[in-house]
């Protein structure tokens, strides 16, 4: 994602390892089978890599000998996921051993060469240039004898919509890899009283993997403390660039408020995060009050930068955004604020993080007197989502300890907002406020979650499988 002509960092490329096979017996027999596969299996390569994905192609293989060679080179290679191209008849055991040794997610694909034979003039060789569905069943008995989960699509080499399905899964492997190598602040404490949102650590390295980085407001005081006036007047006038600035604004909260962001980009950058959670209450304007305080506008642009930010500590919410930026899709830190059952509309925002890059307009900088429940002062973001789809995305902590997802599909629409510094949008649901806020609730989801761009439950889908955990569509 980007704001205003800013790029985020990119993340690491999906590491997609690819193996094409046919049977070996094929090849004396039709001398120009292989020839015809090879060139099937080079264009599904060059398809991986318009994905944007690194390609870690181990060739053609033909027997179940070449097919454990390629197995322990994609088990080197750390792989995001393995895509099994089925070119023609093989057997099951020239793909087990590559998805058993990989650690990886298993897609197989299908794709024969055209839409359709041509039947009355094909020969056989020929037509085992088509007969990659044939395998397709034995391959699934036998993943499932032994206990590996897989997916397939099927189509044909050129297949738009077998593409975009292939396209899914990958994206769908990326996130899951940055979840698994993600590095995720924790700093302060819990917001008091909020069963909801304490997390218990280790759950999120059991469920997703990763890391979470526990930090003191310490961690940010000393490099706060650090900041030369050069280096907050340059963050004070990227803010200028980006931002309106509504007249409440205080001119001191401001240079704060930039100060602060720049300490937080230190913080990232030290600790090598991949996103943030905090909190802090503070006291009678000492120290980490005011840090608390200050923590908006840098923690926006941390988060339209690709490391999303979430206040009250909310760290599955952190991760919800996460998903929502590697998806393309922003996300913004979230909860209901009121329902609207005159217009039909789920009014929902926060004043906390944004992510900029999916504003319906310039994002405004507003001065607040105080924050709604908090204690201190300072600038807040104030902006609507862009208008056209969207999808609510958060993460359920069950009570075994078991993580899920839980998404809803809507749409922003235009109408009255407050102005009160807080990212408010207005989202149609297609049914009552009041029964979806209610099915919704029923989920378990907690206080938060992230907003994004587009409609994703698809995309979401994938992910889940993925990970091997459960996906609740809301659909009142």
């Amino acid at each position: 994602m980007t704001t205003n002509g800013t790029p985020s960092p990119p993340s690491p490329p999906v590491r997609v390892g690819l193996v094409a096979g046919g049977l070996g017996a094929y090849w004396p027999q039709f001398p120009d089978l292989l020839p015809q596969l090879k060139r099937s299996a080079d264009r599904v390569s060059e398809r991986m890599r318009e994905l944007g994905a690194e390609v870690i192609d181990v060739g053609f293989i033909s027997d179940a000998q070449e097919g454990a060679v390629a197995a322990e080179k994609l088990r080197a290679a750390g792989c995001d996921i393995i895509v099994g191209f089925l070119t023609t008849y093989m057997t099951a055991t020239m793909l087990v051993p590559v998805a058993q040794r990989a650690d990886a997610p298993v897609l197989l694909i299908n794709l024969q060469p055209t839409e359709s034979m041509d039947h009355a003039t094909f020969d056989t060789g020929q037509w085992l240039a088509y007969c990659g569905a044939c395998p397709l069943p034995e391959m699934a008995n036998a993943f499932m004898r032994c206990d590996i989960p897989f997916r397939s699509v099927s189509g044909y080499l050129e297949d738009e919509r077998a593409w975009t399905k292939i396209g899914r899964w990958v994206r769908a492997a990326g996130v899951r890899a940055a979840l698994r190598r993600g590095r995720h602040g924790l700093m302060g404490h819990l917001y008091p009283g909020m069963m909801d949102v304490s997390t218990d650590l280790t759950l999120v390295s059991a469920n997703f993997g990763g890391h979470v980085e526990v930090l003191e407001f310490d961690d940010l005081r000393v490099r706060v403390e650090k900041v030369t006036g050069a280096e907050a007047e340059a963050k004070r006038a990227e803010a200028e660039k980006i931002f309106e600035l509504d007249p409440s604004v205080n001119d001191d909260d401001f240079a704060w408020a930039a100060r602060v962001a720049v300490g937080l980009d230190r913080l990232a950058e030290d600790f090598e995060l991949d996103s943030l959670a905090y909190y802090h209450r503070g006291l009678d304007g000492e120290i980490h009050e005011r840090l608390g305080a200050g923590m908006i506008l840098g923690a926006s642009l941390l988060t339209a930068r690709g490391i999303p930010a979430a206040g009250e500590y909310e760290l599955r919410t952190s991760l919800a955004m996460l998903i929502a930026d590697r998806l393309g899709a922003g996300g913004s830190f979230t909860e209901l604020q009121a329902l609207d059952f005159q217009r039909g509309h789920v009014e929902m925002g926060h004043d906390g993080p944004a992510h900029l890059a999916i504003s319906a307009r310039r994002p405004l900088l507003r001065g607040l007197g105080v924050y709604h429940g908090k204690r201190g002062y300072g600038v807040s973001v104030e902006f609507d989502v862009k208008h056209g789809p969207v999808t609510a995305i958060g993460i359920v902590q069950r009570r075994d300890g078991r993580y899920g997802l839980v998404a809803s599909e809507g749409e922003t629409v235009d109408g009255p907002h407050l102005k009160i510094g807080n990212t408010t949008s207005r989202v149609d649901f297609g049914c009552d406020p009041g029964e979806w806020t209610d099915a919704w609730s029923a989920t378990g989801i907690s206080h938060h979650w992230a907003l994004g761009t587009g409609h994703r439950v698809a995309e979401l889908r994938d992910l889940a499988d993925l990970m091997e955990i459960d996906l609740v569509e809301v659909r009142p």
